[in-house]
């Protein structure tokens, strides 16, 4: 019997190509994603699709079209696209959507980020847990599969996507920015030009030094995960020797985005959510700002002081784009440097939080590791993982270390702790690890916090 449990995810779909996603598995979950969209109420009539940069993306995106086609639903082909510019033709067409990608993964891998029309998250609890069993069914019964004539129409959106985020952030009144950009050999390499540069439109006030942007599923350079500071040794040194204003980091399919300073020095992805928000309660005043559950301290005061509302969020995508619709957030940003924007059909894009950014840095004249220095209050330790053969015996640990703190188990147990201090401790979805998180007011105590907790769970 067919088990698709390692493959589809509790956001996403992933794996290694051929073993366990190859052509075969991605046109089941083609006729399966469409059987589940219809038995749920949505139209299923037609679909977007479009893939990466990796070898395997263009044969799988076929035959996923052409299992959907096999359901009756016709196709609407963009081609090579970032995440986010599949979430704009989502949002833009009005169609229900599946991405080619498997984000920062190594190149062995490949997957499938699924969304509802108008770029509505598809997640465990929102149809993927359906797609997976309709899916492993028709495996089983692969007579099931009906055959139909292609019926797929290629669409070209770069330029409309491009368009679409100038309208959102203006950037030609600016002061000039010198900006190096590692694109990772990812999508960024792709994008960048359509939209900050002159390929498509109009030339802004940005000198753009690229690094990496040949399209290139392999990773030749250096993984596509800038949250890695090992992947961002390279940016950093070019920042300093071109003397640049600013650099930016695009993961592979370019849905996430890392910012280092003037000085080569990374910018916590928590003070880009302050910062970001601060523009956009700006433009609504009151508005709900969501955030998740290990970013800064700072971020929920910052959202105070600029007449916002902080929502806490759990981690992860599908969790964050739920309370934005909930709440009808204006924005929200995650401690991993997914942005999500109301006017991107709350809808994450690290190109949108890069423009707001250099907007933001362009609109005054301090250097950034000045200009950010209202953001970054607190000392992080960013996210320690520990290899565990029992997380929950391990937790349970911690949590009695510390009888007299504040505790909630939101996701993972987070630890208040009287100082100011806190961390929080949670588990992988996928892997045999926790994943420890701790803050402080001050280096020397967050560096003993997090030896403490780390003690513990590694016995």
């Amino acid at each position: 019997m067919t088990d698709l449990s390692q493959l589809v995810k509790a956001y996403d779909v992933r794996g290694v190509v051929p073993e366990q996603l190859n052509e075969t598995v991605a046109r089941a979950l083609g006729t399966a994603f469409v059987e589940m969209l219809r038995e749920s109420g949505d139209d299923a009539e037609k679909i977007v699709i479009a893939h990466d940069m990796r070898e395997t993306g263009p044969a799988l995106a076929a035959a996923f079209a052409a299992g959907a086609n096999s359901a009756g639903a016709a196709v609407v082909h963009i081609g090579l696209g970032s995440t986010d510019e599949l979430y704009y033709a989502s949002g833009v067409l009005n169609l229900p959507g599946a991405m080619f990608t498997a984000s920062h993964n190594p190149a062995q891998y490949n997957g499938i980020k699924l969304c509802r029309a108008g770029a509505k998250p598809v997640g465990q609890d929102s149809g993927l847990a359906v797609v997976r069993v309709r899916a492993e069914e028709l495996l089983n019964d692969l007579g099931a599969v009906g055959e139909m004539p292609p019926n797929v129409e290629h669409v070209a959106l770069l330029s409309g996507y491009a368009e679409h985020l100038r309208k959102l952030v203006d950037l030609s009144d600016i002061r000039p920015l010198k900006i190096v950009v590692d694109a990772g050999n990812g999508m960024g390499g792709y994008t960048v030009p359509a939209v900050l540069g002159d390929q498509l439109l109009a030339a802004l006030p940005l000198e753009i030094v690229p690094m990496y942007f040949e399209l290139d599923g392999s990773f030749p350079n250096h993984e596509a995960n800038p949250l890695d500071p090992a992947n961002l040794v390279d940016l950093q040194a070019a920042v300093r020797e071109h003397g640049a204003d600013i650099g930016l980091a695009f993961d592979g399919d370019a849905d996430r985005c890392f910012v280092v300073d003037e000085n080569g020095d990374p910018v916590s992805p928590s003070a880009i959510t302050a910062l970001v928000a601060k523009r956009e309660l700006a433009k609504a005043p009151g508005a709900t700002v969501i955030y998740n559950l290990i970013s800064s301290a700072a971020v929920p005061e910052i959202i105070k002081e600029n007449g916002g509302q902080p929502v806490r969020s759990r981690v992860g995508h599908s969790f964050i784009k739920a309370e934005m619709a909930r709440t009808n957030a204006v924005f929200g940003g995650e401690h991993s440097a997914h942005y999500y924007f109301r006017d991107f059909w709350f809808a994450d894009t690290g190109m949108l939080a890069a423009m707001h950014v250099l907007a933001a840095l362009g609109g005054q004249d301090e250097p950034l590791s000045q200009f950010a220095a209202e953001f970054e209050r607190y000392c992080a330790s960013g996210e320690v993982n520990s290899t565990v053969a029992d997380a929950g015996a391990r937790i349970a640990e911690v949590e009695a270390a510390y009888p007299d703190a504040t505790i909630d188990r939101l996701d993972g147990l987070t630890v208040q702790l009287s100082d100011g201090s806190w961390f929080n401790l949670r588990a992988s979805n996928t892997e045999p690890l926790l994943r420890l998180n701790v803050e402080a007011p001050k280096p020397d105590r967050m560096v003993a916090l997090r030896d403490e907790v780390l003690g513990i769970v590694r016995g």
